[in-house]
C-alpha cells in the first residue's frame, strides 16, 4: 500500500476530539488492531492548522503511540504521520480516500509527561 509522508513543520496541531479506540466493525463492535503488532488501534480528530487554512483530519494510532492527555484543544506533536490513499466497492459503488496514520501522538502541554488515553 502506498504510504505518502506528511510534513508537519510549520503547522500548528490540536486535538480536535480525544482518542477513542477504532471500531473495525460497527454492526459488532469489534476494535480495530494493527496488522502487523496487533496493538489495539485508536482514532484521534486533530486540527491542522498550516498558513491560515484549517482542516481536522481523523488520525489512527496505536495504543503505545498516545502519550500525555490529549483533551480538546490540546497542543499536539505527531509522529510519522502518513496519508494512505484507498479505494473500495461498497454496495456497487466505488468509494475513495486517504486515510491517516501515526506511529504516535504525544501531548506538548505543560505536565503531560504521563501516558493517558481517553
Amino acid at each position: 500500500m502506498r504510504q505518502i509522508p506528511v510534513d508537519t513543520t510549520g503547522a500548528t496541531l490540536m486535538v480536535a476530539q480525544p482518542a477513542q479506540k477504532k471500531v473495525a466493525n460497527r454492526q459488532t463492535g469489534q476494535v480495530a488492531v494493527d496488522r502487523d503488532s496487533g496493538e489495539t488501534l485508536w482514532t484521534v480528530d486533530v486540527l491542522f492548522v498550516m498558513n491560515g487554512n484549517a482542516e481536522v483530519v481523523t488520525v489512527a494510532v496505536p495504543e503505545p503511540g498516545i502519550s500525555g492527555e490529549l483533551a480538546m484543544g490540546t497542543p499536539i506533536a505527531v509522529t510519522g504521520l502518513v496519508a494512505r490513499p484507498w479505494e473500495n466497492d461498497f454496495n456497487g459503488q466505488k468509494r475513495h480516500g486517504i486515510s491517516f496514520r501515526a506511529v504516535a501522538v504525544t501531548s506538548l502541554a505543560a505536565g503531560a509527561s504521563k501516558p493517558k488515553a481517553a
